[in-house]
């Protein structure tokens, strides 16, 4: 019987909005944003996150701080993620997680080298988006039910644990109606991912195809994808991973292509028989 969160006052980061966000959903509470209660800490209905230098989930309490300095990264986002049952899904499905969780304790120029990149790269991935929210995540002092924001962070919260607990089993069925094709073309073998058109289609063709050949252990082996297109009764054709040996502009100019990306990245076919849409793939290739 949750009847309040609450997390630190002042600068929000990432971690600790996804993990209020979160709990939002779960548990529809007012936030508090400011230093916990030693009789906050010790009660299980307060959810205490990102502050109080315990993590206790039997008494909801989320933080990370005390952890050893050489622990693996861990942030709050992590914790509310575990008490949810979430953790193993998220890391396997949310890119996004680790590198949250290594901005959170280690910062960003330790992120930026574990990342193989620059500081500044970090800095041009941010988005408006997260600016503003955490901004006004971090001006706040109480939020209720009902408030622009507050419903703003049930909706992340919402989506992020609907996607969670629906992406495995649409992940399962990709697996249960894909073929892979070993092809060849200008003498060279590549192999495509290729899931049929069934009634109903699958939640998100080509996301859920992606994350498959992830999942599956397929990333160093499937050059493209081919999938059911939603929008209409063909198929998507793409590079998976922007594996450099295929360009779709290629087909452009096929009579049954109805869309190419300029970047040659991705096409669209009218085209449904296995056989034409192989030939497509091996007219992309060079």
């Amino acid at each position: 019987m949750v009847s309040q969160i609450v997390t630190h006052p002042g600068s929000a980061h990432k971690d600790d909005f996804l993990a209020v966000c979160l709990l939002i959903a779960k548990y529809r509470v007012p936030v508090s944003r400011r230093a916990p209660t030693s009789a906050e800490l010790l009660d299980p209905s307060v959810c205490v996150v990102d502050v109080g230098d315990e993590h206790c989930a039997e008494r909801m309490n989320f933080d990370h701080h005390q952890l050893p300095r050489d622990h693996v990264p861990t942030c709050s986002i992590s914790l509310v993620l575990r008490h949810l049952g979430l953790d193993e899904d998220a890391r396997l499905l949310c890119g996004w997680l680790e590198c949250a969780e290594w901005l959170d304790v280690r910062g960003p120029q330790k992120t930026a080298e574990w990342l193989g990149v620059a500081t500044a790269v970090l800095d041009r991935l941010s988005s408006p988006v997260d600016l503003s929210l955490l901004r006004r995540f971090g001006r706040c002092s109480e939020l209720s039910p009902g408030e622009p924001l507050y419903e703003v962070m049930r909706y992340v919260g919402e989506d992020l644990i609907d996607y969670l607990t629906t992406a495995r089993g649409r992940i399962d069925l990709i697996g249960e109606r894909a073929t892979l094709w070993r092809l060849e073309a200008r003498g060279e073998v590549f192999e495509a991912l290729f899931v049929p058109r069934t009634e109903p289609l699958p939640a998100d063709p080509s996301g859920d195809t992606e994350q498959y050949v992830r999942v599956a252990g397929l990333s160093e082996r499937v050059a493209a994808i081919v999938y059911p297109d939603s929008r209409s009764t063909g198929f998507g054709i793409a590079r998976f991973d922007d594996h450099p040996k295929l360009d779709f502009c290629r087909v452009a100019a096929e009579p049954d292509v109805r869309f190419a990306h300029k970047s040659g990245f991705l096409c669209k076919t009218s085209a449904t028989a296995p056989e034409r849409l192989q030939a497509l793939l091996c007219a992309a290739w060079g």
